[in-house]
């Protein structure tokens, strides 16, 4: 222990919660606080599913180390909540975080600051899918990925490869969300890239690559099988390194994000172009995770990584006295 870690007070680690990642975030949650507690910081369990968040607050906690995944975690209602009980809190602040879990929103401010991801059609729960399939196919080509805008961990996701699947795959993505996203399918390299820290200050970590077998990176494949194999730092040329590196860095940026996160890109077989899929404000840290992996790429221990997201835990509004 050393005479730091007390100056972090008492800590919550809000995990467990009540989106459909809560699996994940149960096991991201018991090793962020075992590494906590090894070093000395004083570290609670806190489950948001079986607890009143209220609690932070009546029982003194000095801040909140986020590993919740998915809606209610990692969206920006826990976040506001934070806010409003004075908690510092890891990671993005409100906006960003709501902004980075809408998958749609965040491809909008992406193309606005031109930084390339893959095209799109959003439909709503109930859509005439049979009508448009012809259009969207016309439009974003065979093979085609559907998804809940508002999910993660490829939850509701699908592959379609013949228009008549389509209906299907939105009416599955439909069971967890309002939205279907119909998006084109790019076919290559699948690639991860993590964030630590803010602003002039945000260091962009060795970029992953992620072989799953058959290129089906799903629940199974991410989280409870070991055939994927995860290449750190990937076998990417250095120039090609640099400008992965700076398109995730200028995508943080532009969503706003703080603490740390990471980025999910797809370097197209053809032409080596990256495509930005999403960014993930609070991503997993289990055994299987893609943010410690590339953190210990760079020198950085387990340990090491939960104290330097610990640190930077804060309020992101400012407080006025009135």
């Amino acid at each position: 222990m050393t005479a730091n870690n007390n100056n972090f007070g008492k800590v919550a680690v809000l995990y467990g919660g009540v989106s459909g990642e809560r699996e994940v975030s149960l096991n991201s949650g018991k090793m962020v606080h075992s590494a906590l507690v090894a070093q000395g910081v004083d570290a609670h369990l806190f489950d948001t599913a079986e607890r009143n968040v209220f609690d932070l607050k009546t029982e003194n906690f000095d801040r909140a180390f986020i590993a919740l995944h998915g809606r209610f975690g990692e969206d920006g209602t826990l976040q506001g909540a934070l806010e409003l009980l004075g908690v510092p809190y890891t990671g993005s602040c409100v906006l960003a975080s709501a902004v980075a879990m809408d998958k749609v929103r965040t491809k909008q401010i992406w193309l606005q600051n031109g930084l390339s991801t893959p095209l799109y059609r959003s439909l709503p729960r109930g859509a005439d899918v049979d009508s448009m399939a012809d259009a969207i196919v016309a439009e974003l080509g065979l093979p085609m990925f559907v998804k809940p805008p508002h999910e993660g961990s490829s939850l509701g996701a699908g592959k379609v490869t013949q228009v008549g699947e389509l209906k299907a795959a939105c009416e599955l993505a439909w069971q967890y969300d309002t939205h279907a996203l119909v998006e084109q399918c790019i076919e290559g390299r699948e690639l991860t890239c993590a964030v630590l820290g803010s602003d002039e200050h945000a260091q962009v970590l060795p970029i992953v690559e992620i072989k799953a077998p058959s290129g089906d990176y799903n629940f199974h494949n991410k989280y409870k099988g070991n055939e994927t194999v995860y290449d750190c730092p990937a076998e990417v040329s250095a120039e090609l390194t640099q400008q992965i590196q700076a398109m995730v860095h200028s995508a943080y940026q532009a969503l706003g994000c703080s603490g740390w996160g990471r980025a999910d890109v797809l370097l197209r077989a053809s032409d080596n172009t990256p495509f930005l899929l999403e960014m993930n404000t609070s991503p997993g840290m289990t055994d299987h995770s893609l943010v410690p992996m590339a953190a210990r790429a760079f020198g950085i221990s387990y340990e090491q990584l939960v104290m330097n997201i610990l640190s930077g835990a804060r309020l992101h509004v400012q407080r006025t006295s009135v």
